[in-house]
């Protein structure tokens, strides 16, 4: 399936964007600049040390850039409905638009997305049937790069050796205990949050219940699935290679009979 742009013009959700961002930048700068790159010169750390912490952190950016300007699933203004599928679809009252079962009108974005989790203000976007998997990668190399940095900065405190080549009236070198600890405070922050967040995800997933029908469960009562877990993360991720559920950068391919007549809400 092409990748499409999908942008959301709304000034509260490029905020959350920017801080998101903000402590990405934060983390690829300081803490190679403090930690990686000295240590690593003076011989303290291998190059491969080096080489999956930037790793971990371009899947994560590529993971935020990706998920905010993918387009989650919306529904065209005229779309085209197989006959044998037509029972499968319904009227949305807030657009007057047909659209299939499981979808839900966002009214941040002002359309339909096709099986809806949730709109996300951190990625300005909503979390739909084309995005998911790239919002479910987000949340896991989050904490991916969290626990390196917690790791890092722990590591700085009490296991690394002292640098021979210090020199303290840098600004690095001078900050470096106060830049350290925004590190970790940020990293306890992000890790505790995407974690939550990414089990709240998965479990949706494997049960094969978005956000939204969660919230109706409250009044009705929950269908788990049965179907296995490898089928159900295949449909996400859009293929069954699961090598490939770890890389943000290919694009997604609805597989065949991906589609479920059955109905939560």
């Amino acid at each position: 399936m092409k990748f499409r742009l999908h942008f959301v013009v709304d000034p509260m959700g490029w905020f959350c964007v920017s801080a998101v961002f903000s402590v990405w930048l934060y983390n690829t700068v300081f803490i190679p600049m403090l930690v990686l790159f000295p240590h690593y010169r003076e011989g303290h750390i291998p190059w491969a040390l080096v080489v999956c912490y930037f790793l971990a952190s371009l899947f994560c950016v590529t993971a935020l850039l990706r998920s905010s300007t993918a387009d989650p699933g919306r529904l065209p203004q005229d779309p085209h409905i197989p006959h044998s599928e037509r029972e499968h679809w319904e009227l949305c009252n807030k657009c007057n638009l047909m659209r299939p079962k499981r979808s839900h009108h966002c009214s941040r974005c002002g359309h339909c997305v096709r099986r809806m989790d949730h709109h996300c203000p951190w990625i300005n976007n909503c979390v739909g049937e084309d995005n998911h998997w790239l919002f479910l990668q987000l949340c896991f190399y989050t904490q991916v790069l969290s626990l390196f940095t917690l790791a890092l900065d722990f590591c700085q405190y009490y296991y690394f050796q002292p640098l021979a080549n210090l020199r303290q009236e840098e600004f690095t070198g001078h900050h470096e205990l106060a830049l350290l600890r925004v590190s970790s405070f940020m990293g306890l922050v992000m890790f505790g949050g995407m974690g939550s967040l990414f089990y709240t995800q998965l479990t949706g997933i494997l049960s094969d219940t978005t956000t939204i029908e969660k919230m109706a469960y409250f009044k009705n009562e929950v269908v788990p699935s049965r179907r296995p877990w490898q089928q159900t993360l295949a449909e996400v991720f859009g293929t069954r290679w699961k090598l490939l559920w770890f890389l943000p950068f290919r694009s997604r391919r609805p597989l065949g009979g991906a589609f479920h007549p059955h109905v939560h809400v």
